[in-house]
């Protein structure tokens, strides 16, 4: 695959990726975490704010790969 290619379908799923992180984890937040206690609350918020970030950092790193 081209680099430029790649990099158009790299750019295409970390915004898909981002924004599906974003509702699940809404989602979950809003049916769940509500009600649990304070510091669970934030040890969710933590982990899914930056959970995101390993699979974002996949995504680059095969963007980057050189072409074979």
């Amino acid at each position: 695959m081209p680099p430029r290619l790649r990099k158009l379908v790299g750019t295409v799923l970390l915004v898909f990726l981002v924004v599906v992180w974003a509702l699940l984890a809404m989602a979950f937040a809003q049916s769940r975490i509500r009600e649990a206690a304070a510091a669970w609350q934030m040890l969710y918020y933590v982990v899914a704010g930056l959970g995101w970030v390993i699979p974002a950092a996949l995504v680059i790193r095969w963007m980057e790969r050189p072409r074979t």
